[in-house]
């Protein structure tokens, strides 16, 4: 496993340097098609004005001669073949340009699956190489608090990370379009192609609203607001919503008990595990669909999670978890297992799966409020 972490990392560091080489191509694209944009665009100014050159000289027997009409006739034909050659050096620089952005995206999910993976191989590794009756010991050591200090700052260091590669990979690359769409835009204006520059916008507006939409999706991801203002309750129940709608499984959402505020960072945690629970269904059950049950009780939170997707057989799913190499499932255990709580598999292949997630309450947090 240490090998093959390591050949991750490799795998990871390839596709950085091949992104940086994409990147500075893809800048040197970006430079020509302006460059070349200008040139056709002062080659259609030159080509109508030798045009009506011709046209001038051609009508006037009288005031010009046979020679004059036949370098009008040259200098419109030398026009055409150069607007002609750069016309379509414009039409590959785009394509180019589109090509290399393709690219630069399938690259980007290289390097971010294989940076997941890394990370979750450290995980399993601490796992199979520590010893688990001693964990609870040390941390509880004043010895070893400031490694567990360390060990917090850096995940949220490889938090943000993953924020700030979401922005630039995101809503930084939609904003960096919508500048150039927006200069064409202005060349159509100052050109007086009205036709085009509606059509222009129009594009322009899709990719703002998709921005929107990216930016709003990264904020969810870090924490959805509604949680602090609402609690789990509607969060989810609007979280099931949503996934529903995006996602097409039909899904529904029971709550068992009195609607009650819990600990915030149980809430959280909550969240968390019924979202990775709800992935996981996604990416792999192949369900129609999903139940999501709360039962809250004053000392224990119940999660039932329920889907008609494929199944699978729990034995051998049981020993890849133990063995880190199912990290979906892994990461749910693992968070419920540090609030000290329980979590049941129950499976058959294609008779659906079932997660039963059960989390004391007591001592996690201090206040909790009612509605």
């Amino acid at each position: 496993m240490e090998s093959s972490k390591y050949q991750l990392f490799e795998i990871a560091e390839s596709s950085r340097l091949e992104k940086e080489s994409l990147t500075r191509e893809l800048n040197d694209i970006k430079h020509e098609t302006g460059v070349t944009i200008d040139l056709v665009d002062m080659l259609e100014k030159e080509y109508k004005r030798s045009r009506i050159r011709l046209t001038e000289v051609s009508r006037d027997f009288n005031k010009y001669r046979e020679e004059d009409i036949k370098i009008a006739y040259e200098a419109a034909i030398a026009f055409q073949l150069q607007l002609t050659v750069a016309r379509e050096k414009e039409n590959n620089l785009k394509i180019r340009r589109n090509d290399l952005q393709v690219r630069m995206k399938n690259v980007d999910k290289q390097v971010e699956r294989a940076e997941t993976i890394v990370s979750q191989m450290n995980v399993a590794l601490e796992y199979l190489s520590g010893d688990l009756n001693q964990l609870t010991r040390i941390i509880e050591s004043a010895k070893n608090r400031q490694l567990l200090g360390l060990k917090i700052i850096l995940a949220q260091e490889e938090e943000r990370k993953r924020i700030a590669r979401e922005i630039h990979d995101g809503m930084a690359q939609t904003l960096a379009n919508v500048v150039l769409r927006t200069e064409i835009a202005h060349r159509m204006l100052v050109k007086e192609d009205i036709s085009a520059v509606k059509d222009e916008l129009v594009d322009l507006k899709g990719q703002v609203r998709n921005g929107l939409e990216e930016v709003r999706k990264i904020i969810f991801n870090l924490r959805p607001m509604a949680l602090d203002d609402l609690g789990i309750v509607p969060t989810l129940r609007k979280y099931v919503q949503d996934f529903e709608d995006k996602h097409r499984i039909h899904t529904q959402f029971n709550l068992v008990g009195k609607e009650t505020r819990i600990p915030s960072g149980l809430e959280i945690a909550i969240f968390r595990l019924v979202q990775e629970a709800l992935s996981n269904i996604n990416k792999h059950a192949k369900a129609t669909f999903l139940s999501v049950e709360l039962t809250l009780e004053p000392d224990q939170v119940q999660i039932y999670v329920v889907d008609n997707g494929i199944g699978f057989d729990v034995p051998l799913t049981e020993q890849r978890i133990a063995k880190g190499n199912n990290f979906g499932l892994l990461g749910m255990r693992e968070r419920v297992e540090l609030l000290e709580g329980t979590m049941v598999l129950e499976s058959e292949k294609d008779s659906g799966t079932k997660i039963t997630m059960l989390i004391p309450i007591g001592g996690v947090g201090e206040n909790k409020e009612d509605n």
